[in-house]
């Protein structure tokens, strides 16, 4: 029989060590509670990859109501992450180590994220404002569009170190090319290695095809240059296409690539995702954020990871590059 000094130490460490796992919990903000915002969050919390979620929107009683049935589902699922939802109070918001970005007004059928920068920029400015005032040593991860110019906003506007300024684009078009490449190739997805570069659009992202690989053997080596290419084209039109089909901006991949983003950072993984990083040099480009490979972990970006391009795919690069800047030029008014 344990003595009364066993049973009083015993639950000594017990307190002591649930006050270390308070002080380790992981927080996570979602700002936008539309279907993006909301599959981020829902996937963030059916998968564990955060302790607390909180769910912020404008709308009154839209992130609740979402919240609500999303914890229902973790009751169903036997799961433990506490998902809050909030309308407009950022204080609650309060301590998150990654904050995800959603906010602004949906892609319409025919609308270019050109067209979506005049009403983005003033959203996403005055929400990170908000969240760093209760989150100043937050990761960012923007979602919003045009994601590349929103970027490049975040990092102009908000004094950050660049390495905490994540654009989600490029693990959302690289999970969309190893689709395409795994139809192509029919073979499981899980076994494809494919990666997008350059901007987060339908005529700049760059699928590196030369780079693709099932089970480390090039997927030149099992489909045709042909075939090859129609998976680069479907990749590019991916957006497009689920647009047209849907009526609206996808949002399952999309919300999902950001958990994704946020995982990577949050556990840190040390895992390489294409993502909207702020270039200083590399690839041969400056003063913009646009697709590249890096190395995500605790300290958000920690190394942009320069592939050996060819002729051929710096010459995209660059003219991608271009476009982003064009587009950039747009923000005069915002900055």
């Amino acid at each position: 029989m344990r003595s009364i000094w066993t049973i009083l130490l015993i639950t000594d460490r017990i307190k002591i060590l649930t006050f270390i796992n308070k002080e380790i919990m992981s927080k996570v903000t979602v700002v936008g509670a539309g279907n993006v915002g909301a599959t981020c969050a829902n996937v963030l919390v059916t998968t564990g990859v955060a302790d607390e979620v909180v769910l912020i929107d404008i709308k009154e009683g839209l992130s609740e109501g979402k919240a609500m049935d999303i914890n229902q589902t973790v009751n169903i699922l036997g799961l433990e992450t506490r998902l809050t939802g909030v309308t407009n109070d950022y204080e609650k918001t309060a301590g998150s180590d990654v904050v995800v970005i959603t906010s602004g007004i949906p892609r319409k059928p025919g609308m270019t994220r050109e067209e979506l920068i005049g009403t983005n920029a003033k959203i996403v400015k005055s929400v990170t404002d908000s969240i760093l005032k209760y989150s100043p040593n937050a990761v960012i991860v923007c979602v919003s569009n045009p994601m590349d110019t929103m970027t490049y906003l975040i990092h102009k506007t908000s004094g950050l170190p660049k390495n905490r300024i994540i654009g989600m684009g490029g693990a959302l078009d690289s999970a969309r090319f190893k689709y395409f490449l795994s139809i192509a190739l029919n073979a499981n997805p899980k076994e494809i290695e494919g990666i997008v570069i350059g901007g987060h659009g339908d005529t700049t992202m760059i699928p590196l095809v030369r780079f693709a690989a099932y089970r480390g053997v090039p997927a030149t080596n099992y489909i045709d240059a042909d075939r090859l290419a129609t998976v680069a084209a479907d990749t590019m039109v991916g957006g497009a296409t689920l647009t047209k089909l849907l009526g609206t901006s996808a949002w399952y991949a999309p919300g999902a690539a950001a958990a994704q983003v946020v995982s990577a950072v949050l556990h840190d993984e040390k895992k390489l995702i294409s993502c909207s990083a702020l270039l200083d040099g590399e690839y041969g480009e400056s003063d913009l954020c646009i697709g590249v490979p890096c190395i995500l972990g605790k300290n958000g970006i920690e190394k942009i990871v320069e592939f050996p391009l060819n002729d051929e795919e710096k010459d995209l690069f660059h003219k991608s590059a271009e476009a982003v800047h064009k587009t950039n030029a747009a923000l005069a008014g915002a900055l």
